[in-house]
C-alpha cells in the first residue's frame, strides 16, 4: 500500500512568554493508505498536537507534513481551511452536534459547503445515517438521542463528505463501555468496508486494540516499537 500520509522530522514547540516550550521532537512517521492507527501517550505527550497538524488545525514549527500527496505544511490558512473541508472528517470525544438541529441537519452541516443540490445532499445524509444505523432517527434532536447515539450522529457528519482521511479524537472517551464496543465496532466496519484511513488518539488500551496499528508517544517523541 502507498503512504496516505508522510511526516518527516516535524518538530513543534509553543512560546511562553519568552520561553519556548518543545512539544514534539523531530517525529517521522508513515501511514499506508486504508491504515487505522491509534496514537497512545499520557497526558502531555504530543499526541493530541500531532492530530491536529495532521488535520491541517495547527502547523509544525518546523518539518513537513505530506498527505495524499499535499504538502499541508506549506499551504496558508485559507487554503488549509479549503483542504480540511474536502480531505478530513472530524470525530471528537464531546461529538459537538448542534444542540437545535436534527440528526439529519446535524450531518448535512459540511455538505452545505459544497455544490451538492438539495436532493443530493439528502442522498447522502441518508447513505451515511444508514451507515452508522440511525436511518430511522434522522428527525430526532441531540437531546433524544444516548449518548452512543449521538456519536454515530457525529460519526455520519465525519464521513458524509467522503473524506480521505478520518481523525478521531478520543472518539470513545464520554461513553459507557458498551457504547464504546459500538462505536469502535462502527469504526472498525469504516476501516475494513469502506476502506477509510483512520489516525485515533485514544488513552484506552482496550479502544486501541481495535485499531490495526498502533504507535506511543512519549514527551514529544514518537517510541520505536
Amino acid at each position: 500500500m502507498p503512504n496516505l500520509i508522510e511526516i518527516k522530522d516535524v518538530t513543534k514547540s509553543y512560546r511562553r512568554d519568552s520561553i519556548e516550550v518543545p512539544v514534539l521532537n523531530n517525529i517521522d512517521l508513515s501511514v499506508p493508505d486504508g491504515d487505522f492507527l491509534a496514537l497512545m501517550g499520557p497526558s502531555g505527550s504530543g499526541k493530541t498536537t500531532l492530530l491536529n497538524m495532521i488535520a491541517g488545525i495547527d502547523k509544525p514549527s518546523s518539518g513537513k507534513i505530506v498527505i495524499n500527496e499535499t504538502d499541508i505544511s506549506r499551504l496558508n490558512e485559507s487554503a488549509l481551511a479549503k483542504w480540511r473541508s474536502s480531505n478530513i472528517g472530524f470525530i471528537f470525544q464531546f461529538y459537538n452536534l448542534i444542540p437545535v438541529l436534527t440528526a439529519y441537519e446535524n450531518v448535512e452541516l459540511p455538505l452545505l459547503l459544497t455544490n451538492l443540490t438539495k436532493a443530493q445532499r439528502k442522498q447522502h445524509v441518508e447513505s451515511a445515517l444508514t451507515i452508522v444505523g440511525l436511518a430511522d432517527r434522522m428527525d430526532f434532536y441531540p437531546k433524544q438521542l444516548s449518548g452512543g447515539q449521538e456519536q454515530r450522529v457525529a460519526i455520519a457528519r465525519a464521513i458524509v463528505t467522503d473524506p480521505v482521511l478520518l481523525i478521531a479524537d478520543e472518539p470513545t472517551g464520554d461513553l459507557d463501555k458498551n457504547s464504546a464496543e459500538e462505536i469502535m465496532t462502527l469504526m472498525q466496519r469504516l476501516n475494513k468496508e469502506f476502506k477509510k484511513t483512520i489516525v485515533m488518539v485514544t488513552h484506552d488500551p482496550h479502544t486501541a486494540q481495535k485499531a490495526t496499528s498502533l504507535r506511543h508517544l512519549e514527551k514529544g517523541d514518537l517510541v520505536k516499537e
